[in-house]
């Protein structure tokens, strides 16, 4: 596949364009955090791991966003998935964490910004906001709605990675005194996240037939395609539809997508339920314990 995909060019499979927009992020974070940070009081620098975290962030957002894998995402349901996968279950993650407490303590306290944020990170509706986006864009219509208009798709997605952002803040709230769920209620939170995404990866992969127009019909892939290939560079191509380069059949490509979201989705919901189970455990454990009797 690599060696056909040449066709569309290095702009189309490195999105040059992009890049420059990575650089401007991971320029803006280290003015920000760095010669500029004593604008916004005495505020610490942020710790290696934050710095570890966000930059590994741009990193994988070039990835996803900017690198083949878009372009791919455009011929293979997979690769769509993976990349959802990717862009809303991980990216959140580490941008988060890679904030320093002090930007978010300016983002929770600005009067525009702040009632927002404050709202949608409340638990029940961040949860049924992002599972209920999620699962609606990939309702045929409109996947293949977005897909084949650029206004909606940047849109849509767009809205649906804030909802990411605000259904993680919950479980590793970034201001201490804003942490109020228990561990017991952050383990529910997250196994009821993985409740609520698994119908959507369920019609995906149980699915019989072809359920997207923009991977079935030529004309339609073909309008997707232009999103991200130079309308100079694919006029100059004669394409029959996303089956040349795709080594999956239609079907099993769009069942291999959903398994690869539904099992992306319960690593990522797995780890973090372990790393808060296993501390909560030995907290309470050594809580009870009694304590080893003196000997004289």
């Amino acid at each position: 596949m690599w060696l056909e995909l040449q066709i569309f060019g290095f702009r189309a499979l490195w999105s040059p364009y992009y890049i420059v927009f990575i650089l401007g992020l991971a320029v803006l974070y280290y003015a920000v955090t760095g010669p500029w940070r004593k604008r916004f009081g005495d505020v610490d620098p942020p710790t290696m791991n934050e710095q570890i975290m966000f930059y590994s962030g741009l990193v994988l957002l070039y990835l996803i966003k900017g690198s083949p894998i878009d372009l791919i995402s455009h011929i293979m349901f997979t690769a769509h998935m993976t990349q959802m996968a990717l862009y809303y279950l991980v990216f959140p993650i580490l941008i988060t964490k890679g904030l320093p407490n002090w930007i978010w303590r300016k983002l929770f306290s600005m009067k525009l910004i702040a009632p927002v944020i404050k709202l949608m990170t409340k638990p029940l509706l961040a949860l049924i906001l992002f599972n209920g986006l999620f699962s609606m864009y990939h309702f045929p219509a409109i996947f293949d709605f977005a897909k084949t208009n650029e206004t909606a798709h940047a849109i849509i997605t767009t809205f649906i990675l804030l909802t990411a952002f605000f259904v993680w803040i919950p479980v590793f709230h970034p201001i201490k005194e804003r942490d109020t769920l228990s561990p017991v209620l952050k383990i529910g939170y997250i196994f009821a996240n993985g409740v609520l995404i698994t119908p959507a990866c369920g019609l995906i992969i149980f699915a019989g037939e072809s359920l997207y127009s923009t991977y079935s019909d030529p004309a339609a892939w073909s309008t997707a395609l232009a999103l991200c290939v130079p309308s100079g560079v694919l006029g100059n191509l004669s394409l029959s539809g996303p089956e040349i380069f795709s080594p999956l059949p239609l079907v099993e490509d769009q069942q291999l997508g959903g398994v690869i979201m539904k099992i992306t989705q319960e690593i990522v919901y797995g780890i973090f339920i372990a790393m808060i189970f296993f501390p909560w455990f030995n907290q309470e454990k050594s809580s009870v314990d009694p304590l080893p009797s003196e000997t004289n």
